[in-house]
């Protein structure tokens, strides 16, 4: 759930000087070629997995009735991966994230009026496990959107909870006689009251008044929730994503609203309930903040390795400064920002990077369809450690559909530049957003040259190779001031692969790096990309504009 733009990460007009400042004052920064962050602890499916986001309603739909549903999806997830490991013409992803499937009276479906039945719109209970079975066969998870901070104001709880000062589950919500006036926490300047008005008495709800927030402090809820948990792990999802992951318990206004050591103390509990239901089960925490705030998320490593928390959060830090730099033409922010992850991230734990997810505006959108930033973007992402996560038809470079509305972030994927884009034969949700006549699938499948195919490569390479996959990174550029590349070394085990990225618009001669090694493997390299030269400890090589080079040093 998105925040009402209450962050103050860096403006594109201030890189420099984000770029320039320590991200942990009285660290001093590390010489290039040191070690920033080591490889994932454990041995969890998803610590180097590619996360897939899908929007239900807008990918496929089944039955013509304009809306994206359950057999839809079912229906491509070839596209997404078939199976075959040899095979590469599907993109190859590990993982898919669904945005919420429960029922709801809303589009978004994050107002959930009960966790136990799928939206009808979507399909059945029977079509939800098929798309299990069938992604599992394919060597695919599937982890859903689960959300427990908040439910609808139509949910049987909160209708029972509001019905009496007497109720049952009067306490399942937080109720006080008389308006406590709490502003909404993510801005200082917001003016917008927590507090909502029903039956002469007020109820929380940190997003507005037809999503009342539950209240996990009351045990029955906390254990309902764990009980709704186990329930849809034993029909065979892999984990869940967790929806406005820093407003789960509030102890008071301003500061008492986010990031309580009660909301960590119920995460802690959580989390260990899943791991004993399902062990290899994953959490995805939606901690929209700053670096050293996400951290806490993790929790401690010391007996679960990578946290007793939430084991991935989502790096909303390093999303920022990937689409500033890009647009900028300096790396220099993203080498900070991987220094400030080494400086607060518990050691061991693995990252969640992305570009842009359901709340932002589309990537495309923001680089105006240069397909030059769109390629360097997408090479960024699926090199850095962690497991990245792309949203959906950003491998398409999907734009923005009219309007600043929410809608328009989340509009039908392009499969075909037909009527109905192959994605309905009936007048779809949403209208389609503009440029789809080249940003579909096929129209991308076939062209060695596009964004589609790009995306298979990067991501087929990354499963090639461990040290992309799961492994430490060795930082080459400087953590201070503007870089024009990005270079480091991804190293698992005894492999080692240098990873060299262009920030800049012109060509770039770059090294020596410092790798020790004989042979060169080139893992995906942008024409133009000279060879490496210059041998072990000294390797040299020139790089186009917004290019890439991956190689295998060994």
């Amino acid at each position: 759930m998105r925040p009402l733009r209450g962050l103050s990460l860096c403006s594109a007009a201030l890189l420099s000087a984000c770029a320039s400042s320590s991200p942990s004052p009285g660290i001093n920064p590390p010489a290039p070629g040191s070690v920033i962050l080591a490889a994932p602890a454990g041995d969890g499916w998803y610590r180097g997995a590619v996360f897939y986001e899908v929007f239900v309603r807008s990918f496929q739909d089944s039955n013509g009735d304009g809306v994206g549903d359950l057999p839809g999806l079912i229906s491509r997830l070839d596209y997404l991966n078939d199976g075959n490991p040899a095979t590469t013409d599907d993109l190859g992803v590990d993982a898919l994230w669904l945005m919420p499937v429960f029922a709801s009276p809303s589009y978004h479906g994050y107002d959930v009026v009960d966790y136990e039945r799928i939206q009808t719109a979507y399909g059945s209970l029977d079509d939800l496990k098929r798309l299990c079975d069938e992604a599992h066969r394919r060597g695919m998870r599937v982890i859903l959107d689960f959300v427990i901070n908040h439910t609808s104001s139509s949910h049987p709880w909160f209708v029972d909870s509001a019905s009496s000062p007497q109720s049952a589950k009067r306490d399942w919500y937080q109720w006080r006689a008389n308006n406590p006036a709490w502003n909404q926490p993510w801005d200082t300047y917001s003016q917008t009251n927590t507090w909502h008005e029903r039956n002469g008495a007020w109820y929380y709800g940190v997003f507005w008044g037809g999503m009342p927030d539950l209240n996990l402090q009351t045990p029955a809820v906390r254990e309902e929730v764990k009980r709704l948990a186990t329930l849809w792990l034993e029909r065979g999802v892999d984990g869940f994503r967790l929806d406005a992951a820093r407003y789960l318990i509030e102890t008071g206004g301003g500061a008492g609203q986010s990031d309580t050591p009660e909301t960590h103390a119920f995460w802690k509990e959580f989390s260990a309930h899943v791991r004993s239901v399902k062990p290899d089960a994953v959490l995805v925490g939606e901690s929209w903040s700053e670096t050293p705030s996400v951290a806490k998320y993790y929790g401690s490593t010391a007996t679960v390795p990578g946290g007793d928390e939430l084991p991935l959060n989502f790096n909303f830090p390093m999303s920022t400064r990937v689409l500033e730099g890009i647009n900028a033409g300096s790396s220099g922010g993203v080498a900070a920002k991987l220094l400030e992850m080494r400086n607060n991230y518990p050691a061991g734990v693995a990252d969640a990077p992305f570009l842009t997810n359901h709340d932002m505006v589309r990537l495309a959108t923001q680089f105006s369809n240069d397909t030059s930033k769109l390629g360097l973007a997408a090479a960024v992402l699926l090199t850095l450690p962690g497991a990245p996560f792309l949203y959906y038809g950003e491998e398409l470079g999907l734009g923005n559909g009219a309007g600043n509305n929410d809608e328009a972030k989340r509009t039908p994927m392009p499969w075909t530049a037909a009527p109905g884009g192959g994605f309905t034969t009936g007048t779809p949700w949403y209208g389609f957003s503009s440029g789809r006549e080249t940003a579909n699938v096929e129209a991308q499948r076939a062209s060695p040259g596009s964004l589609l195919s790009r995306y298979r490569s990067l991501i087929h390479a990354r499963q090639g190779s461990e040290a992309l996959r799961t492994g430490g990174l060795r930082l080459f550029t400087a953590t201070t001031g503007v870089s024009r590349t990005l270079a480091f070394v991804r190293m698992r085990d005894d492999e080692q692969v240098l990873v060299v990225h262009n920030f800049s618009n012109a060509q770039e001669a770059v090294g020596p790096f410092d790798v020790e090694g004989t042979t060169v493997e080139p893992l995906f390299v942008d024409p133009g990309v000279a060879p490496l030269t210059g041998g072990s400890g000294a390797w040299k090589t020139s790089i186009p504009p917004r290019s890439t080079g991956i190689w295998r040093v060994e």
